[in-house]
Formats: structure tokens, sequence, C-alpha cells
């Protein structure tokens, strides 16, 4: 009983100690800046939580199970996706965030705009561009935009908006479930209970990055009804921030570890 409930205990909280390594939470932010209802926040955690327990316990349990051995190129590729992944949540967001931009208005004599840009939705899709009011025109139909085609092609899969942070999950899972079946094994000898540790560590990660995402999506709520761009400004530090990060991942994988070069090292951490 004392051995069942340790492997509860230690598992679960050294996975919410895994969500909040920093790739992570870099990473999960670039998707959260945005969002301000903390239920959705949530599950947008929650299915990054999914996403990496899903490669943690499956390539977990083969080298549990199988005694396999990843090569060291192999390894590193899987850590260089991870940084890979960053840069291109990075750019997402800083295009994002120039596109919000506001651009200058055209005036009449009398000082009235007639054709001006700024940030306005339609519906869901908020973008940028020139338009003008009094009478409204903007150079497309309300339901050309992007969100409006992925509503009419996705619409009715409930879960579609959450794809993104289930494949970011997966990513990062992969960077990380041979370090972490590795110390399973150090410790652990038996491989049912190895195995179960995995599932118990997932579920701990899974609530960790909900708590994370809840908290952020929080305090961008509450700053952002106060100051309408702080939110924005957020989204451009959240993006240059993993920028920044992704492309130092890559180096590090790429050349002081040797991935492109005729000697790769790599020691999974």
């Amino acid at each position: 009983m004392i051995n069942f409930l340790s492997i509860i205990a230690v598992g679960f909280f050294l996975g919410m100690r895994h969500a909040t390594d920093p790739d992570h939470v870099i990473a999960v932010t670039t998707i959260v800046t945005n969002q301000r209802k903390v239920s959705r926040a949530a599950l947008i955690g929650a299915f990054w939580g999914i996403g990496h327990t899903l490669t943690i316990f499956l390539v977990g349990a083969g080298i549990i199970l199988f005694n396999l051995v990843i090569p060291a190129r192999i390894g590193l590729s899987m850590e260089l996706s991870v940084g890979v992944m960053l840069i291109v949540l990075g750019l997402v967001n800083i295009a994002g965030f120039l596109r919000s931009m506001p651009a200058a208005a055209i005036h009449t004599e009398g000082g009235e705009a007639i054709i001006h840009s700024h940030p306005h939705s339609h519906g869901d899709y908020v973008h940028n561009h020139p338009h003008n009011h009094d009478p409204e025109a903007h150079p497309h139909s309300p339901d050309r935009t992007p969100l409006a085609w992925l509503d009419r092609i996705f619409g009715r899969v409930a879960l579609y908006q959450y794809v993104r942070p289930l494949v970011v999950g997966i990513v990062h899972g992969l960077a990380g479930s041979a370090a972490v079946a590795l110390l399973v094994l150090t410790t652990i000898r038996n491989p049912r209970w190895a195995i179960f540790y995995l599932l118990i560590f997932g579920i701990g990660t899974i609530g960790g990055m909900m708590l994370i995402t809840m908290s952020l999506a929080s305090a961008f709520r509450f700053v952002g009804g106060k100051q309408g761009q702080f939110s924005r400004i957020l989204a451009m530090a959240s993006g240059l921030l993993s920028l920044a990060f992704g492309i130092f991942v890559t180096y590090q994988m790429g050349f002081m570890s040797g991935l492109f070069t005729a000697h790769p090292h790599w020691t999974p951490k």
C-alpha cells in the first residue's frame, strides 16, 4: 500500500512540476494569449497535457517493455522538433500582432475619416484592413474569413479548435519521453508499476498545465480589460520569447549537440 501511494504521489507531483518547464510554459503562453475564457483556457491546457501524455506513455512504455534504445540522432531530432515548434508559434504570434497594428486613416476636408484601418471583428475573427463606416463597407463579405471557412468545414467537429495544443503537446512529449522512461527504469524495476507511474505522471502534467493556462487566461483578462492594447503587447512579447527560445534550442541541438554534424551526442534530460 505504501509503495502504491508513493507512486501516485510522486508521479502526480513530478508531472505537475514537469508542466512548468520553460519550453512548455512558453509554448502554451503563445496559444492562450488571446484567450479570455478561463474554461476554454483550461481545455487548451488539458489538450496540451493529453498530447504530451500520449507520447510520453507510448514511447516510455516501449522503452520499458521492449528495452528500446533511442539512437543519438533520433533523440536530438525529437528535441529539435520542440525548437521548430516554438519558432513557428512565435512567428504566428508576431504576425498576429503586426496585423493588429492600426494604419493611418484617410480624412476628408472636414476632418471626418472615410477610409481607415483598425482591428475589428467578423464574429470570432479579428483582423485588420482598410474599410469605412457609415455606410459599413469592407473589401470582403463577413463570411469570407479564415474562421468562417474553417467553421464551414470543421464546424460540426466541436474540438477542432483544440487540435493545435494537442499537436504541440505531442511534440513536447516526444522530446521528453525518453528521459522520463529512463528515470522510471532506474527507480521502479517492475514494468507494470513503471507503466502505471507514467500514467500518473501524465495525469499530473495535465493538471499542472490546466492550472497554468487558467492562470494565464485570468491574468490576460484582468489586465486586458483595463488597457486594450496590453494583451496584444503580451502576445508580441510571448511571440518574441518563443521565437528566441526556439532558435536557442535549435542551435543547441543542431550544432552544440552535433545533430547537423557527423558526431552527434545526446543525453536524455
